[in-house]
């Protein structure tokens, strides 16, 4: 028995995709090169942006045909899009030939479901659900093993629909992950570590032990072997000193911090609920370059927020000049439904987001030449 596994999304998806991977070997089956060859095929969705959902109801629709070739095929699709229960009837009812739509939270009974098709379709979303310490992985990425250090969110971005399909923040025990990443290291052949979390720099503010994220860094960095150590993704607001001491005074520790900023402008920032405002984010930076003077820093920004208008922008692309990223992921602002901002007035036009994006990524090609010519 084969499976095929199409993941959309995050680095955090494609550790999911691990565990799935892991629990489909299980069960007994083995990876396939192709759908065509799979006997089980299972989309774990992303909600992000509404690109990354219409791209799956496009590539589900295409199965049609691999289901009426192949009646016994089982195709299952879970993750963060279909924690949405709208969507996830909605996947049930547009394509009679899913067999299992499950949320985020339904991950770990993967095996059950596949199971009980034999007695028909399976639909189940759990509203919440803690970390499953027992679930395996099949590491994927080559010499860079993901480990996981907490799930959720709490800080409720108004763009954002990540709190309301990973739920609230949730850490791990600091001793169940420094005991994963012995196992990893003992292993030999993984050289990187990579810790991931929708805010890592939040991390053990849920524990009653005192473990803070810089106390976690430093721990990992004391397990002896032969590793560099990274993690993503950093929220500006939670990002201490002490972390910032913690990769500078670490040699395992990659110097890279990936700081999304969003938006230039604190009239928007405040809007999207970022909880820092541009003064607060530049002097975040400044901290980094004068303890850090080799750190490569990376960014995220959104153009387009309702209401954002063209001076507001230019904010955003003086913030960029003024930081001169190692480089930006730029996005055009798409409403989730569900979020505050979706429900906003002033929402801008595509064409007015698409000038902006492009002259954003515009502006970053310009400057890195100009690094690049410097260098």
């Amino acid at each position: 028995m084969k499976y095929f596994i199409v993941t959309y999304g995050c680095q955090m998806n494609v550790h999911e995709s691990e565990k799935i991977a892991a629990i489909l070997e299980k069960m007994g089956y083995s990876e396939g090169s192709s759908r065509e060859e799979a006997d089980i095929i299972v989309f774990n969705t992303c909600a992000i942006r509404e690109g990354a959902e219409d791209r799956v109801f496009g590539n589900v629709g295409n199965l049609k045909k691999l289901k009426k070739k192949n009646k016994d095929l089982i195709i299952a699709v879970c993750g963060c899009m279909t924690q949405k229960e709208q969507t996830a009837q909605k996947l049930m009812n547009t394509f009679p030939f899913i067999d299992i739509v499950i949320g985020t939270f339904n991950l770990p009974k993967l095996g059950y479901y596949i199971e009980a098709v034999k007695k028909g379709r399976q639909l189940e979303i759990l509203s919440e659900g803690d970390i499953d310490e027992s679930l395996p992985y099949k590491r994927t990425s080559g010499e860079n093993a993901w480990v996981n250090i907490m799930q959720g969110c709490n800080n409720f971005c108004t763009y954002c629909i990540v709190p309301y399909v990973k739920g609230r923040e949730k850490s791990r025990k600091e001793e169940k992950i420094l005991d994963e990443i012995r196992e990893i290291i003992s292993e030999g052949k993984y050289k990187k570590i990579t810790l991931l979390g929708q805010n890592v720099n939040s991390y053990g503010h849920d524990l009653k032990d005192g473990v803070t994220f810089a106390k976690l860094l430093r721990d990992i960095c004391a397990i002896e072997g032969d590793f560099t150590l990274s993690f993503m993704t950093s929220h500006p607001k939670d990002l201490t000193d002490d972390v910032i001491d913690a990769i500078a005074g670490e040699e395992k520790i990659e110097k890279f911090i990936h700081l999304p900023a969003q938006s230039g402008n604190n009239r928007i920032l405040k809007l999207m609920n970022r909880k820092y405002t541009r003064e607060k984010y530049l002097e975040i930076i400044d901290k980094i370059r004068a303890k850090i003077p080799n750190c490569r820093i990376t960014s995220d920004f959104i153009v387009g927020f309702p209401t954002e208008t063209e001076e507001e922008f230019l904010d955003t692309m003086a913030l960029v000049r003024q930081v001169k990223y190692d480089s930006i992921f730029a996005f055009m602002y798409s409403p989730r439904e569900g979020t505050v901002a979706s429900k906003m007035e002033g929402q801008i036009s595509d064409e007015v987001k698409h000038d902006r994006v492009n002259k954003l990524l515009s502006l970053e090609k310009s400057l890195q030449k100009e690094t690049k010519d410097e260098d």
